[in-house]
């Protein structure tokens, strides 16, 4: 029966994912309530090892129906799996704590901006191109990869929005690049994760299963109704983020 509940979140996450970010939403606190007295790493661990493979699955879909910025992506993202993995490292020595109230404030910033700017994301007309396209990118990488591995909540939809708002993707365009730097944050996790026993093979890889079949199905409506339905999926993302970490640190 946990292996039912845990395979279902993990499916709703990667459709949520896939499409905007912000799977850990849903299937953290399925984790969180399923296995309440495991180590919390070892949750982190799940979460990351059953995530990678539909951010991946949904890099792959995206990048065969949309024209992906290679020359800037790829050091971007080598230079995010980097700051990911020092951000894990300085949380062993740093709390993150202070973040959690700081949260809810950014992420209601990034919605009031978004629903402020009917336009924004709706065409793809990139500011940068060449060499400066990829430092733009590739400081994207560094600052929410290292974000990700120190803390984590919002990832996606921060990529979304930067690559939106700083480098002048719509929100198709800005999906599909997020999901290739998020799979390989997610990959230097996961590595870290599993170096340290933090990781129920058992469990992540029936729940990866599942978490690709939800990427496969959000990804296709993602592609079939474009950057609109994109942008409304990330304001109701981005809302519930809003909820679920202001809950957690005013509140619980």
């Amino acid at each position: 029966m946990e292996l039912l509940l845990v395979s279902i979140a993990s499916l709703f996450a990667g459709f949520v994912d896939s499409i905007v970010g912000g799977g850990g939403l849903i299937l953290v606190p399925a984790l969180f309530a399923v296995f309440p007295n495991t180590h919390p790493a070892t949750l982190f661990g799940v979460n990351k090892g059953a995530s990678i493979w539909g951010t991946g699955v949904a890099t792959i879909q995206y990048a065969q129906r949309v024209q992906m910025p290679w020359r800037a992506l790829l050091p971007a993202a080598a230079v995010c799996f980097v700051g990911s993995m020092l951000g894990a490292w300085t949380v062993t020595v740093i709390s993150p704590d202070f973040l959690r109230r700081a949260l809810p404030l950014v992420l209601l910033g990034v919605l009031g901006y978004t629903l402020a700017r009917k336009d924004l994301g709706r065409h793809h007309t990139p500011h940068f191109s060449g060499r400066q396209e990829a430092m733009a990118a590739a400081t994207l990488g560094a600052t929410i990869g290292f974000y990700d591995g120190f803390f984590g909540p919002g990832t996606g939809s921060f990529f979304v929005f930067l690559f939106v708002r700083w480098l002048g993707y719509d929100f198709l365009h800005a999906s599909a690049s997020a999901k290739l730097l998020n799979t390989t944050s997610n990959l230097a996790a996961l590595m870290l994760f599993a170096l340290k026993g933090h990781v129920w093979w058992h469990f992540a890889l029936v729940m990866a299963v599942a978490n690709v079949v939800g990427s496969l199905l959000g990804t296709r409506l993602a592609l079939k109704h474009g950057s609109g339905f994109v942008r409304g999926a990330f304001i109701v993302v981005v809302a519930a983020l809003i909820l679920k970490t202001g809950y957690d640190a005013w509140w619980r």
